[in-house]
């Protein structure tokens, strides 16, 4: 029986801050939206009134997720990616089709930082603060944005240039673990299909008979 995976796999320290921001990502969906928004239902049934603000309070939590996980989504590929003809292509086209999206995103990736940084700016300068009872100074809940979508434009950036430097070492495997479109394998493993145990099931038994 195979040990289930560490929540902290033995990885580079990027990834690994990128998995740890998944995580708090995650606790913002789980506890700042689920569990506010049940509890502002309960309150409503019971005492007929909300008792907390959770349309607002999960609107930033649902911000901070979007800018903390979005790193992870890049790590581990799951952004979404129309690469169909890709395997149909020679190694060194595919390569430079890679690089080419790898790269793209990292454009994109530094202007929404830099969009999102001006709208920051512009919080902090007027003390602009929410027009609800709660009057939260929105520099809060855009700081935790900005430094979601600052670690994301980090790691779109850091990847495509290890990933040249894999390339020039001319080491394949080592280009596509890291920016290389994902295989049907991986997304199997990714989803947690054990292909080995699988394999195994189809296998006719030894002595049985072939059809």
């Amino acid at each position: 029986m195979s040990a289930p995976d560490p929540l902290l796999p033995d990885e580079p320290w990027p990834q690994r801050v990128s998995r740890i921001f998944a995580w708090l990502a995650g606790a913002c969906i789980l506890f700042g939206c689920g569990a506010l928004i049940s509890l502002d239902v309960v309150t409503r049934f019971i005492f007929k009134r909300g008792m907390i603000e959770s349309f607002e309070i999960s609107g930033y939590m649902l911000a901070a997720c979007i800018g903390l996980g979005l790193a992870f989504t890049v790590t581990s590929k799951s952004n979404i990616r129309v690469d169909i003809l890709l395997d149909a292509l020679p190694y060194r086209l595919r390569a430079a089709c890679d690089l080419l999206a790898a790269l793209a995103l990292a454009v994109i990736a530094g202007a929404l930082v830099w969009f999102c940084w001006k709208t920051l700016a512009q919080s902090w300068t007027m003390n602009a603060r929410s027009t609800s009872i709660m009057q939260t100074p929105m520099v809060l809940p855009q700081g935790i944005w900005w430094i979601g979508l600052l670690w994301f434009a980090f790691m779109a950036v850091l990847l495509p240039l290890q990933a040249i430097l894999r390339l020039l070492a001319k080491d394949q495997r080592g280009f596509d673990k890291l920016i290389g479109s994902l295989r049907v394998a991986e997304e199997l493993e990714q989803a947690g299909i054990d292909m080995a145990r699988v394999e195994a099931k189809t296998q006719p038994k030894p002595g049985a008979s072939q059809p």
